[in-house]
């Protein structure tokens, strides 16, 4: 008589083999630890390649920001001259303050005609005579000034009440370091401009 191994616990018939439960409960959970190991390996591919996706959006971005955000050096500086403004008080021959502000890079000249301060000019500023004296109050701010040119000091020599730290208010140009300067206007002018006397822009 054919002897049959002896098997423990339930049974069936599949395919013509005995299959015990145990080896049925067997075979599935390793199919089932297959298809998590084959779900985790897609995932890991799936974010590998999401990843530099990622990041390369947002380096992206970040660019795109510092390229709309970031601006000409120069034309900064021109702006912030532009909108910088200083302080400036006239004194005049009767003691009279008067402060004012400046805008960098304007000349005193035209800072004293712009607000009703009384510094006449009569070259308009092309150095052609001395009505637009000015005497710098302060000599640490006189010393912050830009070396007078010989033609300024041609017509320096026929001012009216000449001094030291003297000098023509169409020459005096606002930079921030004058910020606070003093200015005194003298008692007279001389004007030596002969009639018909057209100045030059300079």
């Amino acid at each position: 008589m054919p002897s049959f191994p002896l098997l423990l616990g339930p049974f069936e018939l599949i395919g013509g083999c005995v299959v015990s439960e145990n080896t049925m409960f067997t075979s599935k959970s390793l199919q089932l630890g297959a298809q998590a190991i084959e779900g985790l390996s897609k995932v890991s591919r799936f974010s590998k390649s999401a990843l530099p996706v990622t990041i390369t959006q947002r380096k992206s971005y970040i660019q795109g920001r510092e390229l709309f955000s970031t601006t000409p050096t120069d034309n900064a500086d021109k702006v912030n001259e532009e909108t910088q403004k200083i302080s400036v008080t006239f004194v005049d021959k009767d003691g009279e303050e008067k402060q004012i502000k400046v805008p960098i890079g304007m000349s005193m000249l035209e800072a004293a005609h712009q607000n009703d301060i009384e510094l006449e000019g009569a070259c308009e500023g092309s150095l052609a005579c001395s009505t637009c004296h000015v005497i710098v109050m302060d000599v640490e701010q006189y010393n912050k000034l830009e070396e007078p040119t010989d033609e300024e000091n041609d017509m320096l020599d026929l001012a009216f009440g000449l001094t030291e730290t003297s000098r023509l208010g169409c020459q005096v140009i606002a930079k921030p370091e004058l910020d606070g300067l003093r200015l005194a206007l003298p008692a007279a002018t001389r004007n030596f401009a002969v009639d018909g006397f057209k100045p030059k822009p300079h």
